[in-house]
């Protein structure tokens, strides 16, 4: 079956995460459903942009967001372009698509004050204490995804190099610095990880001794954030988002940055540069000299 040999394309040579290939398999089955439901298709690859277009009103008559339906779009995409590669197809019905608009998702970044005040806040000399500080503290110092905090091995953590490596989308490694503040973090978490017995080689692991999975990062960080910070939204993502900017804010290069974030280009650093941009705004008001009236 296509859609089947797609996934397995992407599992095995694209190297896609399974959150990434289980997105995919939702969104074809859900056209392939509205292909035979609504259009009489039973096979999804002698579609034509019409019929992709008749999915997308429907979509949009369903209240799903420009930002949802685009992603929809993409997997499309990207499931046509494999077709056309096998020789399935004769061409891409949506080459000539183009993206529906959506706003700039703006996210707040947490205040350096913020962060210091939830750390400061995790005072407990308890295993889950000590675990949870560490949590923020890495996602804090490091800039890694919450993905990749889960997937962190034991021996990705290089104490005496201070450096831990990352493995990011599509298993792509960086290596990225730790700071002397957590090295005594590290090897205090160590040191009460080893008194639970357990199986699993990531460096993160719960009571229980299983290893430590991403709705409970989210977790933990929302409930400490929230107690501090009045956002809608405090997530692991926030703090990368904070990451980023304090780093831009202090005078780091943007291709510093990136390298740091694991970004494969530019253009997917640049985004976090519009709070840099508001505050170097801020400085440059209060700082130079013609900025201010003569007496």
């Amino acid at each position: 079956m296509l859609i089947n040999s797609f996934l397995k394309y992407l599992s095995y040579e694209k190297k896609s995460s399974p959150h990434t290939v289980a997105a995919y398999l939702v969104d074809l089955r859900a056209f392939e459903n509205f292909c035979k439901d609504n259009l009489e298709i039973a096979n999804i690859k002698d579609v034509d942009y019409v019929h992709i277009r008749s999915w997308i009103v429907s979509l949009s008559e369903k209240n799903n967001s420009h930002r949802s339906i685009n992603r929809k779009m993409s997997t499309l995409k990207s499931f046509y372009k494999y077709l056309l590669k096998i020789h399935e197809v004769d061409k891409n019905p949506l080459t000539q698509h183009q993206s529906l608009k959506i706003g700039k998702k703006v996210i707040v970044p947490f205040s350096e004050k913020e962060i210091i005040t939830v750390l400061n806040s995790i005072s407990g000399n308890d295993f889950k204490s000590i675990r949870n500080k560490l949590v923020v503290e890495l996602l804090y110092s490091t800039g890694m995804r919450r993905a990749e905090l889960v997937k962190l091995e034991e021996t990705n953590v290089d104490i005496s190099n201070k450096t831990i490596k990352i493995f990011g989308k599509r298993n792509k490694e960086r290596i990225v610095p730790i700071l002397d503040s957590i090295i005594e973090s590290i090897e205090d978490y160590q040191a009460e990880r080893e008194k639970i017995t357990t199986d699993s080689t990531r460096f993160f692991i719960t009571e229980k001794g299983n290893k430590i999975y991403e709705t409970l990062v989210y977790r933990i960080i929302n409930d400490y954030f929230s107690k501090v910070s009045s956002k809608t939204k405090n997530s692991p993502h926030v703090i990368r988002h904070s990451f980023a900017t304090h780093l831009l804010n202090q005078g780091a290069d943007l291709n510093s940055v990136k390298e740091l974030l694991g970004h494969a280009s530019l253009a997917s650093t640049q985004v976090y540069t519009h709070n840099s941009l508001e505050k170097i705004k801020e400085v440059y008001n209060q700082t130079h000299p013609r900025s201010h009236k003569s007496d």
